[in-house]
This record gives structure tokens, C-alpha cells and sequence, in this order.
């Protein structure tokens, strides 16, 4: 009794895997990084209503973070400078009162609406984060927004992802700095070597043992 099938159809099934894991592995890799944080966040820049230079007003200015951020020491979240500060500096007969890029400023200060301000570093709903109890055992702003004190418009400059938050739990020493320097955007350790020897200090003297488990932020 002759085959059904010709010879060489025995060969299509291993013929379709060889196209399958050729065609799938570009599609795979493109996913594996074009759909990280690190390619899909970094660098993310929007316009904000009002036009507010970090450049300006901390690099040149010496503005510390806590007088627009001024919840960061003390809340689970950093909050988003109100008008009132604004108008601190800005009001009427003050620094640039009647700018037109201040625009947004005055109608806020004048309807009592917020400025519509574009939140840039932000977590997923499910991932648990306290501000206050990273800044007030030595993490500074700058490790996680970057040298945001010479961005003329701010930009997201870490990936702020699972990875990159382990990676600092799991090495606390690599990163943290004296209470007094973590607001100081400009310091720096002399070298890695004292980075580390410091950073084993301050996690041994303030016994930071931060969770490394996904129990740890998934609440």
C-alpha cells in the first residue's frame, strides 16, 4: 500500500519549528526591550503649563528641593509644589509678576484651581514606595531623579523599575549618603571605595535591611 503523504512532508512539522523560532526570537527580543521601562521611561520629558527651570532656580538660585517639594521628609509621597509657593517669589510686584509665562500661575492664584502640572516619576498603582522613609535614611534625590538640578526641563532619567529598585535593595551601601548631603544635589563621594565603606556604616548604624522579596512593595 502506497503513503498517503509524499516523502517530504515528513520534514514541514521541523520546517514550521525552524520558522517559528526564527521569526519569534526578533519579535521576543524587540518585546524584551522595547517594552522595559528603561526604553518606555527614560527620558520621558513632557511640556509642563508653566515653563519651571531646575537649572534656574536650584543650580544657580540654590533653591533647596524641600521648599517646593516640602512634604518629602515626612509623607509616603512627594507632593507637587501648590501656587502659593509660586506666588511666593512670583506675585504681584515681585520676580517676573507680570510674565507671560507665568500665565498659568496667576490664573490658578486667581480662581484657586491648581496648576495642572504633569507628574513625571510615577509607580504603578501596585507598587508600594515611601517617600520619607528613603530620604530620611540617606537616599537622595539624586539617585533616583538624576541630576535634576541641572535639567532646565525635567525628564525621567531612571527606569524606576522592578530591576533598578532591587538593585539598590539588595546593595543599600552603593547608595546611601549623610543625612545632611542627600538634598545636596552637587556632592559626591571621593571614590567607590569610600562610597562603600560609608554606605556599610550607615546600614549597619541604622540597621537598613530593605525587603528584597516581592512581598516587600507588592502590598
Amino acid at each position: 500500500m502506497s503513503n498517503f503523504f509524499p516523502r517530504w512532508s515528513n520534514w514541514v512539522p521541523l520546517q514550521l519549528l525552524v520558522c517559528v523560532l526564527l521569526a519569534g526570537a526578533p519579535v521576543t527580543l524587540g518585546i524584551w526591550y522595547y517594552f522595559t521601562p528603561k526604553y518606555t521611561r527614560v527620558g520621558y520629558q513632557p511640556d509642563q503649563p508653566v515653563p519651571f527651570s531646575h537649572a534656574l532656580h536650584v543650580k544657580q538660585l540654590g533653591m533647596d528641593c524641600r521648599y517646593c517639594h516640602s512634604f518629602v521628609e515626612v509623607a509616603g509621597h512627594s507632593n507637587l509644589p501648590n501656587t502659593q509657593t509660586c506666588i511666593n517669589c512670583h506675585g504681584e510686584g515681585k520676580i517676573l509678576a507680570n510674565s507671560p509665562r507665568l500665565a498659568p500661575v496667576r490664573e490658578s492664584w486667581k480662581t484657586g484651581q491648581p496648576i495642572p502640572w504633569v507628574q513625571i516619576h510615577r509607580l504603578p498603582d501596585y507598587a508600594y514606595f515611601n517617600h520619607a522613609v528613603h530620604v530620611n535614611r540617606g537616599v537622595s534625590c539624586y539617585s533616583c531623579h538624576g541630576a535634576i538640578n541641572e535639567m532646565n526641563q525635567v525628564y525621567e532619567a531612571q527606569s524606576l523599575s522592578m530591576k533598578w529598585c532591587l538593585d539598590c535593595h539588595r546593595s543599600p551601601e552603593n547608595f546611601l549618603r549623610p543625612p545632611s548631603e542627600v538634598f545636596n544635589m552637587n556632592w559626591h563621594p571621593a571614590s567607590d571605595a569610600e562610597q562603600r565603606e560609608m554606605g556599610l556604616k550607615f546600614k549597619a548604624d541604622w540597621k537598613i535591611n530593605p525587603p528584597v522579596n516581592c512581598g516587600g512593595c507588592h502590598r
